[in-house]
């Protein structure tokens, strides 16, 4: 595509006209532009333009100096753009589109509406809810970076150059103040940086306002937020930014069995609830607590070569909505509707995505499959589902992604088969276009997957309404469908083995956790140990290192989970308690191990909420996960209610 022309301008603006300063409406979308076509010197020509469409292109970035300060109206829609600060040059700007810029996130959303003060729609929506919140971000971010700085001016050796004093202090202030969801951390960097560099500059002047706002070279217009009327938007769109129902404030947390250290005294494993979220009711009902809630996942941290390691953002599913929420705010970042699904299980990974120009992206991909056998593939910060996978037939009971390979998803469906797909990666419409690698056939349907931790390329684990069996997936084996490798039993009594297994996990790299309804036991056995004796045996016993005591309920599909990082296996039960092992002097005793009983380090009581629209008399907690760290976790009970709680 040749640059642009003053002929092609003419011939794209309205009205009709011979003088590109007469223009005040231009159509340039579907040109296939790059953003170094966006000449300055033409465009800085249209003089009264007041509507650009710059849509269906190849945009990464708009030129800072375009000279249209009387836009206002931008439609970026379907381009490829990763920045939106330029935008600051439109003060003018009422009505942005920036949909389908796959590279664009939540936190661009704030950088917008902090930069535009007379923006009142983005992408057909009103801001007015989304000004409240980046008011109440600023407002705390300068208190922060205010009380900082007169901290570390306090501390300062008056013999200190200056320019060492400023530098060490953008630092500090870049690197110590945190404030918000881990998900807006980037514009409340950007905020962070702002805002200090505002207060060197003014020798500290500002200091003595904490509550006002810090205005930037680029965006003077942000003291101007407050002046804005807000009102609340409804919340009925699939994915937006909508204020959490919170149940109430949390009360302390009910402990039984006081959990004991290996020297008699109690340990220092302490958790308290923050929040209670009624985010997945029908209609947003409060007295709607019967939808089923089924699973929930961290996304993978956003820092890269941290192999395992969560963030504080938790996706659950459950109904027809799939949640994104701040463990640490409580704030339900992004909402996906599809009415008449039944979401069942959501599995993160982290993709790395070229874009057209050859720049490298990292996207974390959230995967939700349930009742109708599809799975979809969600950019959650970006806001759009991305494509859409006919996996089954039937319902699809969990996913997985392989630890090592970040294209390959594990489904497992009702119609007894897993399936082993390689999604692929984006193409230039943001479209994956998956292929199915592997098709395994069960005996029985499967219900948690687990790669084997040691191996995952090689061996995956799965529990399933027969028991616990193990299939060989190594993809350099010609067959592309196979059968169950091994079957496991866990006692000699054989009504118990062939029982039901709902709850399968890694410990270690070594370590198995399983468990199934109606045993009272999670079992902790080895899968190194069990595997060597295997010989040419298809039915093979485990090697138990040790069994827990656990709830001996009838009840199935209590999900098992846990924490490797600190030998951390948990569990929720029908009496909506929460049930805490710390295994890790079990792990280190030589063997022959105990072959009793051993109880939980700790039971953690589900508090009551008052704040419902009736009372929960019965509470089951099916669904517990921590994420990497054991800084936040969530609990999900059959009442419909999220709860999210943190160590301390």
């Amino acid at each position: 595509m040749a640059p642009l022309t003053p002929q092609l301008l003419l011939q794209r603006g309205r009205p009709k006209t011979d003088r590109l300063g007469k223009i005040q409406s231009l159509n340039l979308s579907g040109l296939e532009l790059l953003s170094e076509h966006l000449d300055p010197n033409l465009l800085g020509r249209l003089k009264k333009l007041k509507e650009l469409d710059l849509s269906n292109n190849l945009l990464e970035t708009l030129p800072a100096n375009l000279g249209l300060s009387h836009l206002r109206i931008l439609r970026c829609t379907n381009n490829q753009l990763g920045d939106v600060t330029t935008l600051h040059q439109f003060p003018e700007l009422e009505e942005l589109s920036l949909e389908g810029n796959p590279f664009l996130t939540v936190s661009d959303n704030l950088k917008v509406s902090f930069l535009l003060p007379k923006l009142r729609k983005v992408n057909g929506k009103d801001t007015a809810s989304t000004c409240s919140q980046v008011e109440s971000l600023d407002r705390e971010l300068t208190n922060r970076v205010t009380a900082l700085w007169q901290k570390f001016i306090a501390t300062v050796n008056p013999e200190e150059e200056a320019n060492k004093v400023q530098a060490d202090f953008m630092r500090s202030a870049v690197r110590d103040v945190r404030y918000g969801p881990e998900s807006l951390f980037e514009f409340t960097q950007w905020r962070v940086r702002m805002i200090a560099e505002e207060l060197v500059a003014s020798g500290g002047a500002q200091a003595h306002e904490a509550n006002a706002s810090v205005e930037h070279p680029q965006a003077a217009v942000g003291s101007k937020l407050r002046a804005r009327k807000v009102t609340k938007r409804p919340d009925d769109d699939e994915i937006s930014l909508p204020p959490t129902k919170r149940v109430r404030a949390s009360p302390p947390a009910q402990t039984e069995d006081s959990p004991m250290d290996a020297a008699g005294g109690q340990a220092a494993l302490h958790l308290e609830p923050l929040h209670f979220l009624q985010c997945h009711s029908r209609n947003n009902s409060p007295k709607d607590l019967e939808t089923q809630l089924w699973a929930c996942a961290f996304e993978p941290a956003r820092e890269e070569g941290h192999s395992g390691a969560t963030s504080q953002t938790v996706a659950t599913c459950g109904g027809e909505a799939v949640c994104v929420i701040d463990c640490q705010t409580g704030l339900v970042l992004h909402k996906y509707k599809v009415p008449g699904e039944e979401f069942f299980s959501v599995a993160w990974t982290a993709l790395t995505v070229a874009t057209q120009a050859g720049h490298k992206k990292r996207w974390n991909m959230l995967a939700a499959a349930g009742l109708r056998g599809m799975v979809r593939l969600l950019h959650v910060r970006a806001g759009f589902c991305c494509s859409v996978i006919r996996a089954h037939k039937k319902a699809i009971a969990t996913l997985c992604f392989s630890p090592t390979h970040e294209t390959h998803l594990f489904t497992a469906s009702y119609d007894k088969r897993i399936i082993l797909w390689d999604i692929g990666v984006p193409n230039h419409d943001y479209k994956f276009q998956a292929s199915q690698l592997l098709t395994l056939n069960c005996s029985s349907v499967p219900l948690r997957l687990c790669p084997v931790a040691t191996c995952p390329d090689s061996f995956l684990l799965a529990g399933c309404e027969g028991g616990c069996g193990c299939w060989d997936v190594r993809l350099d084996q010609p067959q592309k469908q196979r059968v169950c490798e091994v079957n496991f039993v866990f006692s000699g009594d054989s009504e118990v083995s062939g029982q039901r297994v709902d709850g399968l996990a890694f410990v270690n790299e070594d370590v198995v956790a399983s468990k199934g309804s109606g045993q009272g036991t999670i079992y902790l056995w080895s899968w190194s140990q069990t595997w060597a004796s295997r010989g040419s045996q298809s039915v093979l016993p485990v090697v138990i290192l040790a069994q827990l005591q656990w709830s001996p309920t009838s009840l199935a599909y209590f999900s098992l989970s846990t924490c490797p990082d600190k030998n951390l296996v948990l569990c929720g039960d029908e009496e909506g308690s929460v049930w805490i092992y710390d295994v890790e002097h079990l792990l280190k005793q030589p063997p022959p191990l105990e072959t009793t009983l051993q109880p939980p380090t700790q039971i953690l009581k589900w508090p009551q909420p008052v704040a419902l629209g009736q009372p929960v008399t019965k509470t089951m907690v099916n669904t517990v996960v921590a994420n990497a760290a054991f800084t936040y976790l969530t609990a999900l009970t059959d009442s419909n209610i999220v709860s999210i709680w943190k160590t301390c």
